[in-house]
């Protein structure tokens, strides 16, 4: 066991190191707005759109989407670090205060520098988590934005292009 545990101990520090993304997955529960915080994003395909979120199996917002059967993934912009705080905060309404239109039978975040809409193509198991697999239904993005970064358990920005 102590071996499983050091290499997983290993395994995260390693990954900690691969700069991503932060995004905020949002669905509903009935009238109610869900979202979390999540980096384990990637597009997947062009041809037919989708991309892919991985959810930990344990977390509510998993159980949503796969009952509502759409979610968004809003990227977040380099000065959004509380409402990515904010939304990997584990309380009852992550929502408020948060500015979102919702056209698209999902909470879109209005501070998002980039916006993905996808119907639920897939849930495959992944371990412990779950990977939904999106068929792009919307897009929309700002150029002149940068977007907000994690590494190595924390957050950080670009530096100035080359």
């Amino acid at each position: 066991m102590t071996e499983t545990l050091d290499i997983t101990v290993g395994f995260r520090a390693t990954m900690s190191r691969l700069a991503t993304g932060v995004s905020v997955i949002t669905t509903r529960s009935g009238d109610t707005p869900i979202g979390m915080t999540a980096s384990a994003v990637s597009a997947l395909s062009l041809d037919p759109l989708q991309l892919l979120v991985c959810i930990a199996n344990h977390l509510y917002t998993r159980t949503a989407i796969a009952e509502h059967g759409r979610f968004a993934v809003n990227v977040l912009g380099e000065d959004s670090e509380a409402l990515a705080r904010n939304f990997a905060a584990s309380k009852p309404d992550k929502f408020a205060g948060v500015e979102t239109f919702d056209d698209h039978g999902v909470p879109v975040l209005q501070d998002a520098i980039a916006v993905i809409v996808c119907d639920v193509a897939e849930a495959l198991p992944g371990g412990d988590h779950t990977i939904f697999v999106g068929d792009v239904r919307y897009c929309d993005h700002r150029t002149e934005c940068r977007p907000l970064l994690h590494f190595a358990g924390g957050f950080g920005t670009l530096g100035a292009p080359h």
